[in-house]
Parts: C-alpha cells; structure tokens; sequence
C-alpha cells in the first residue's frame, strides 16, 4: 500500500470512481456541491432547467387543493350513498294513513253548542280501466307528462326547484311526480318537513319497483282530493257533474284535472271571483294535451269551458250550516291555519265566533221580512237571494251570518261571494277620504257634511285638467241643484258623489276603503270618479268589516270567525288580531254624524224600527241587480243585501216585480231586515248612544246625537232640531231651495215626519208632486215632499231609492 496521500472520489454502483470533471470535494457543511439547500443526504439535486415549485404563503395555504377537494366530494358522495342505502333497506311501505278513513270535522257556536258535523266522506273507488283515457290524459297534463315514459319515481330537479324556490320565498311548491304525490295521500301525510320528503321519496321508489304504472295511477286517481269533499275521480264527477266517470267529456275531465291543483279557489261555482284563474289553469292542461298530442289542435279549438253544476251536499249541511262550514274553511285556508286538504284529513273541533242567538235572530228576519212575502207565482221571486253578516265593532267577531234560503238548495253563500256591486253603501267611504285628507273642492272650498255641490242630474264632472268624459245620472234622473254633502248623502245624489271622489281623488279614495277593510283584491275596486257610486263587487262580509271600523271610531282590524281549533286535545295555533288606527276619529265620527241622517230623515228611515241610535246608507246595484242597507249601533255593524239571480242559468237579474214591488232598492226590505235582526240581537242589551268627536267645520256636535229622547229622536231643545232637518239653518230648506213663504211650513217634524214619514211613505209620496213642501217643506231631509217636489216617484213602500 503506498504511503501517497489518495484523493477521494465517489464511486458509482460498479465501483468505478466518477469522472474527473465531476469529482469535488465536499463542503464544509457534506453537502456535495449541485445539491439543494436543505436537500437529505442521497438526494440528487436539482435538474438542470428544472424550477422549484414555490410554497403556498399567506391566504393561500387556507384554499383546499384540488386534490383535497376531490377527496372531500368522494367521501361525502360514498357517505351520501350508504345513508341513502341504508335508509332505503330501513324504511319500509306503511299502511294507509289516517286520510284514507278520514275523521268528522265539528264545527261549533262560542258557546259550544254543534253547527255541523262535515265527517260523511265521500269516496267511491274505481278500476283504472273505468276512465275515460282522455280524462286520464288531463291528469297526467295537470300533474306529471312523464309519468309513463319516465322510469324514475322521484323527480330530483323538480324537488331541488321547488325546495330553492320555498326557501327563496316564491311560494311552496310540491315538485312531486305522481308517485310521490299518492305516497304523500295514502301513506304518508300532507305535512311539508325535509323529513316527509325524504320518507315520500324512498318510499315512491320502493312502490314504482313493487307496482305498475297503472296501479300508482289508479291509487292516485282514487285517493286524489278534489274538492266539495269529494275524494277520487269518481266522486269528483258526481260532485261538480253529476254523471259518472265513465260519461266524463275531456272538457270535464280537464276541469276536474284543473282542481288538483287549487280545489277551493278552482270551484267556480263556490267562487265566481276565481273564474278567471280557474279558466287558465284549464287551459294549460289542454294545451299539455296538444303538445304531448293526446289532443289535436282541432278538437283543442272545439273545446269549450264546462261549468260544473252546483254542488249536492249532505243533508246535514242543510239550512245555514253549510254556508257556515264553506266560510269557515275559506277563513283557515286564507288566514295560513289550515289548508283545505289538511283540513279534509277530518278530526278538527272548531269553534266559532258565531252567536247562536244572533245567527237564529238574523234566519227569522230574513225569513219574516224576505222569503214570507215570496210568492210561487211571481217568476221574478225565483230569483231573490239574500246575503247577511255581522260584526261586534270593539272585536272584530263575527257573529252571524246569513248565506242562503238553503245550502242544499243555493249552494253559493251570499254572505262571502263578491260579484255584486255594492252601490251607494260605498260613498260613506268617500266623505271619510275626504275628511282624512283635509280635500277642497275645485275651487278651493274644504270639504265638510256642508259643503254645497251642484246636485244636476248627469252633470259632467270636473277635474284639475278640465271636465270629464264621465257624467254620471242621479236616481230617476232627478235634478237635485245646489245641495250639500250631508243632503247629498240622505238623498244618495250620484252626480255630488262623483265630483266629490274627483275632488278628493280616486286612489285616495280607493286607499281608504281598503284602510277600512275592503280587501285590495276586490273585484271592481277602481280609481276613477266611479268608485263612488260603488261598482266594486265586495261581499256583504266585507262591508260589515268596513262599516265595523266606522263604528269603532276608525280603528280597524280584520275581522274573526274562528276562536279556537283542536285535533286529539291538542290545541292549532291561531293568529293575534291586532287594531290600527286606519283612519282618524274624527274622520270616521263625522261619517257616522251624516249617516245618522240618513236613518233619521233619508232613504234609510225604514231602519228607525230598531229603537235605538243607530246610522246607517242604503245602496242599489246597476240595473237594480242587488239591494243593500249598511248600517250599525254602538254595539253592532250589520250588512243585508238582497240580490237577483237566475237559479237555472246562474246570471245576475234585475229585481223588478220582486216581491210583489215595482222595485226592490235599499231602503225597503233590506233595511227592514236590518232593523229586524238588530232589534232582536240586541233586546237584552241596553241601548248606548253614539260618542262622537266630528271634524271641525261639521256643524255637528256632540248634543245632537247624545242628547236625544227615549225614542231615539234628537232633543226638541237643540238648536238642530229645526223643522228644516239636522244640520240645516232654520231658514233653509235642506234641498238647497229658497225659503218658504210664510205660513206654508207648518209642521216641519210634525207634517215632515209625520207626513213626511208616515205620509211619505204614503201621503207624502203620493201627494209628493203637490203638497212636499207645503205640507211639510222637506218633510224630514229626503222622503215624501223632497223627493215629491222634486217629482220623483216613489215604489209603492214610499221608499226612494238611490242606484249607482
């Protein structure tokens, strides 16, 4: 071995040692050189041309990978699926559930005592077979057009859309395939949780592995509710068409399809309001049928609207206790407490704000004032129909009402429909606008109860921009010249009302109505000058709401029909009423002033038969098509209106020769009626007087209608009490004219409303053309001389009416 110091190279795996150019000796560190910092001992450096890749610094590091977000999403996908796997294998098909053998809804008066039981349901099975296969083909239009080509049993698109849109606030939504749907009917419940969902969904894929497509479809068929407590398409078709399934048109079978979808707000015979919406949806179903050309465009086009027949309900929903069961379904489907599938589950005990007393008190004086003067042999008293509610002012409860002559004979309640116009039980609505918005005239004067307007019959009226195109014409197109708004209102003078709604503006007026509890949907409900004579179609329900809020001194709150609903002991809970102040006090007081006019010397005296302070207008739809008196106590606010209908074809008629009258209007029999009941509803309450706070420039204190007599009149000391009328200077009569001469008044409230009520209702009218203003001047305000000077002629009750 030489003694020769050895250089020292590397060698490779042969043992050679490596080449002169590469051999260097180590760092002072080992590290060889080429290698990179903080490289381990063996590890080859870093390749010429090659860049390390930089450390993710900063914000950086907190994003995930794409290699740690796939891994993420596959082991959520592999838990996803054994839960699905494992919720498949644990949940089994049920029985039928409790809405296959549904239960008795009771309903209930306050005080307890049974309305009606609905619990009778009506469900016939048939074979899918029995079907007509366009009928079936509606449905599947309606409902789910990939039923039968579609393999899957849930429809994951649908769902995820429905459930983005509930939670976005879109409205709920089902998204359920035909299978889910007969799930949710026969198995499950109509609850909306995750959890149902998730049951439904497993299940409906169990079933569409275990059943046919036909099967599902006919369990579907049969199970499906449709309204009228009809459960099944068989029943369906007795209920709104009185003929088997089998005999079903495809028109039929669309419009029953149609019902899946909303079966209370679809039935146009139960809402007429709705017939429009109902309409479209069956449209949309036979327009399904075209494109998935089950139908062809030309039988399409042939293809006319069938509107079902009125319903046939048990006999007991007889009398008024369906009408009852129908409003107070409508009111927990409208309010969010129940909808009317959920509630067709049966088992809910309802009681009601009805008074039993109250509601037997309104039956009669219907009975009394309207059905006991119809006669067989006038065809026009076919036709009478009569709608009536009532409100307690203080609480909104509603307790009574008067739907119908009969459930089982008129199926439609009169009480909640709303395609009459109301008529001049509207324009108390415009003078309270008027006061809320401190309003002028044209020329600048504020309107007050005595602000004059020119009363000339179909007087073109005026706005800022100039006339109008619109002049209306006053009741038998009378002349009534320069009279004021309190006169106006006793008379009911289209052409003041008009000019005054453009005065005060029509959206103002609009705005105030649904302020005081006309609901913003109603029909008609239009901003234009016309709004005053009352063209909207509000229900007589909705009138007595309004009216209740004048009553309550402008407070407003909507009005209750339900006190309390339980299912097996539990209680269902129930929305608070809350009250705002919708209009001023003063407003809504100098209201009630001027209508206290109206029942003590205008079209409304008829009603002083209740024997207690009480207020109240008169109205007459377009043609004579309705009657109405409005009107309310202290304690109450009442509405009955009496309309015309053709009880074979369903369309509005006049009134004419009803009765036995020439003419049915407001103040007869309505407001007779009005005063029958309220009389009796509040015999065993003592009377209260009106405590009334009127707005500046009314001229109408407080004396007037606290201060009275035991028999309701004003005080003889008051300063109003003139024989001219309330409200009126002494030396002017209240029709605007000029003074009498004289010696010719004598017996202003002797002549005036004694001839003037009693003798103009008799006399009075009879003689009107001659002897009004000299027998009794005004006689009272509005009836006997006023109208008979005026040469208006009164129907044979010496009533004057007041149409819009």
């Amino acid at each position: 071995m030489s003694d020769e110091p050895q250089s020292w190279a590397p060698r490779d795996s042969s043992g050679a040692g490596a080449s002169a150019t590469g051999n260097h000796p180590p760092t002072a560190s080992g590290e060889q050189p080429g290698e990179g910092a903080g490289r381990g001992p063996g590890r080859p450096g870093k390749q010429p041309g090659r860049r390390a890749r930089p450390r993710r610094t900063g914000w950086r590091r907190a994003i995930p990978t794409w290699r740690m977000t796939l891994g993420t999403l596959l082991g959520l996908v592999v838990l996803l699926g054994a839960a699905i796997f494992a919720a498949y294998r644990l949940v089994d098909i049920p029985a039928a559930n409790a809405s296959a053998t549904a239960q008795s809804n009771v309903y209930l008066y306050s005080d307890g005592s049974v309305i009606a039981r609905d619990g009778d349901v009506n469900r016939e099975k048939v074979k899918l077979h029995q079907v007509p296969p366009t009928v079936q083909q509606a449905v599947l239009a309606a409902e789910d057009r990939d039923f039968y080509t579609d393999d899957h049993a849930v429809d994951v698109k649908a769902m995820l859309r429905a459930g983005w849109n509930t939670v976005t606030g879109k409205g709920k939504q089902g998204g359920s395939t035909i299978t889910q749907q007969y799930v949710k009917n026969y198995y499950l419940g109509q609850e909306r949780t995750i959890l149902r969902k998730a049951k439904e969904a497993i299940i409906a894929v169990k079933l569409n592995r275990e059943e046919t497509k036909d099967q599902i479809f006919e369990g579907y068929l049969n199970t499906s509710y449709f309204g009228r407590n009809a459960y099944g398409i068989q029943a369906a078709a007795q209920a709104y068409y009185g003929k088997n399934v089998e005999e079903l048109t495809t028109a039929e079978g669309a419009y029953l399809a149609s019902l899946l979808n909303a079966p209370s707000a679809y039935d146009v015979v139960a809402h007429p309001d709705n017939k429009r919406a109902a309409q479209r949806r069956w449209n949309y179903v036979l327009g399904g049928m075209v494109k998935e050309r089950w139908l062809t465009a030309a039988e399409r086009a042939t293809t006319r609207f069938p509107t079902p027949g009125e319903a046939k309900p048990s006999n007991g929903l007889s009398g008024q206790r369906g009408y009852i069961v129908q409003a107070v379904g409508d009111y927990l489907n409208r309010r969010g407490i129940l909808d009317t599938k959920t509630l067709a589950t049966g088992g809910y005990r309802i009681t009601t704000t009805l008074d039993k007393a109250k509601q037997d008190a309104f039956v009669k004086a219907v009975d009394d004032n309207v059905m006991a003067k119809t006669s067989g042999d006038r065809a026009a008293d076919r036709n009478i129909r009569v709608g009536g509610a009532s409100i307690v002012p203080e609480t909104g409860k509603v307790v009574a009402l008067y739907g119908g002559i009969d459930y089982t004979k008129q199926y439609v309640s009169n009480a909640t429909r709303r395609d009459y116009q109301v008529g001049s039980v509207f324009k108390p609505f415009v003078l309270t606008s008027a006061v809320v918005n401190d309003s002028t005239t044209q020329d600048g004067r504020r309107i007050t109860p005595n602000t004059v307007y020119d009363g000339t019959n179909k007087r073109t009226v005026v706005g800022v921009q100039g006339p109008t195109d619109y002049a209306p014409a006053n009741e038998d197109d009378v002349d009534h010249g320069d009279i004021t708004v309190r006169i106006a209102t006793d008379k009911s003078v289209n052409s003041v009302y008009a000019q005054m709604a453009q005065d005060v503006g029509p959206a103002k007026v609009r705005q105030t109505a649904i302020a005081l509890g006309i609901p913003a949907d109603t029909p008609d409900l239009t901003a234009s000058p016309s709004i005053a004579l009352g063209t909207a179609n509000a229900s007589v329900l909705d009138m007595a709401e309004a009216y209740a809020t004048l009553a309550d001194h402008g407070r407003h709150g909507r009005h209750v029909l339900v006190e309390k609903v339980t299912k097996d002991g539990a209680g269902i809970e129930l929305p608070q009423r809350t009250t705002e102040q919708a209009v001023s006090r003063e407003a809504a007081d100098t209201t009630t002033a001027v209508l206290r006019s109206v029942v003590e010397g205008g079209t409304g005296t008829a009603a002083q038969a209740v024997g207690r302070p009480a207020v109240g207008k008169t109205g007459t739809a377009e043609e004579d098509r309705a009657a109405w008196f409005a009107g309310y106590t202290p304690d109450l606010a009442s509405v009955v209106a009496v309309m015309g209908q053709n009880p074979d074809t369903g369309a509005q008629t006049p009134l004419y020769g009803a009765l036995g009258l020439a003419r049915v209007n407001g103040g007869g029999v309505p407001a007779e009626t009005w005063a029958a009941y309220t009389e009796a509803a509040l015999r065993s309450s003592p009377a209260r007087e009106f405590d009334l706070r009127t707005a500046p420039g009314s001229d109408e204190g407080d004396e007037l209608l606290v201060d009275e007599n035991a028999d309701g009149g004003p005080d003889p000391s008051s300063p109003s009490n003139s024989d001219t009328g309330p409200g009126t200077s002494p030396d002017t009569p209240p029709d605007g004219s000029a003074p009498p001469t004289p010696g010719t008044n004598t017996g202003g409230n002797t002549s005036g409303n004694t001839s003037g009520n009693t003798s103009g209702n008799t006399s009075g009218n009879t003689s009107g053309s001659t002897g009004g203003n000299t027998g009794g001047d005004t006689t009272g305000g509005a009836d006997g001389g006023t109208e008979g000077g005026s040469a208006t002629a009164p129907d044979q009750n010496g009533q004057f009416d007041d149409r819009s």
